[in-house]
């Protein structure tokens, strides 16, 4: 039997994270299955349960001047037909899992279990979002990036949780979100790709591009995109095999049930290519 904590108020949930440890539980979808033992028989969890998905102050979505709030335990379902979300997210969460599962399921809970595999933080990352970790302490604000440090870990500490989503409001004009998967929506990546861009005049103002599924942790790199602000869309057209080539040795996929390394590879650098290609088509 596992010991669970219901919390009347999130200061009451900070207070019951410090004492006791407990793992915060909203929507429950990934953690069942992370620590899932046989068939027919309960996960066994390894510290109490905290269950926050009933918070209000958990559940909100809003935007002001700085960007978007996504509450921890907003539904995906919620977060994909919000108004206030980016219309990137918005698809990303929309092809993630069956509706019942998005009806149950948390952003902040696939944040949470930092898979390289999660479609929410692929996206999340090419939006430049940051998670805002809440504690007795006191509250910090983290990129995404700097948040996840490898499969199934993070720099949460044991008195944390995750109070929200920030994704800014300045973005570029132009997405691109593509997961390849043995069916559109309800199965794991293989991989995925989220992808944005300004272009102004023929020129690119902005550019990036995030890999989920081929790396230990979704893989951005801000240098190559540093180098591919600032072209004209004849140097892009020119330049498109050389910056294909420079992403291809930081993009190192793996072989499990689910694909091959070598085919995660080859289709994400495609990915790539076409993203190119839709920009100097206007797209």
């Amino acid at each position: 039997m596992t010991d669970s904590y219901y919390p009347k108020s999130l200061s009451e949930a900070l207070e019951l994270r410090r004492e006791t440890g407990a793992i915060p539980f909203a929507g429950g979808t990934d953690l069942m299955v992370r620590f899932r033992a046989q068939a027919g028989t309960l996960p066994k969890l390894p510290h109490p349960v905290l269950f926050l998905g009933h918070l209000e102050e958990l559940r909100q979505i809003s935007m002001d001047s700085s960007g978007t709030h996504i509450g921890a335990s907003a539904l995906l379902s919620d977060i994909g037909v919000s108004e206030h979300v980016h219309p990137m997210l918005s698809e990303t969460v929309m092809l993630m899992a069956s509706p019942p599962l998005r009806n149950l399921a948390t952003l902040a809970g696939n944040i949470g279990n930092a898979s390289p595999a999660g479609d929410a933080v692929c996206s999340l990352i090419a939006l430049d979002a940051s998670v805002v970790l809440a504690s007795l302490s006191g509250e910090r604000t983290l990129l995404l990036e700097e948040f996840i440090t490898g499969p199934g870990k993070t720099v949460m500490k044991s008195d944390e949780f995750i109070r929200e989503i920030v994704v800014p409001a300045d973005q570029p004009d132009r997405y691109w979100y593509r997961k390849v998967g043995t069916r559109k929506a309800n199965a794991l990546s293989k991989l995925s790709l989220s992808a944005m861009a300004t272009v102004h005049e023929h020129r690119v103002q902005d550019f990036r591009a995030a890999f989920g599924a081929v790396g230990p942790v979704v893989i951005r790199r801000r240098d190559l995109e540093a180098q591919v602000r600032g072209m004209t869309l004849d140097q892009l057209s020119r330049e498109t095999e050389g910056i294909v080539d420079a992403y291809r040795p930081h993009i190192i996929p793996i072989d499990d049930q689910r694909s091959q390394a070598v085919y995660r590879l080859q289709a994400s650098l495609n990915l790539l290519r076409r993203w190119i290609d839709l920009l100097m088509q206007g797209g």
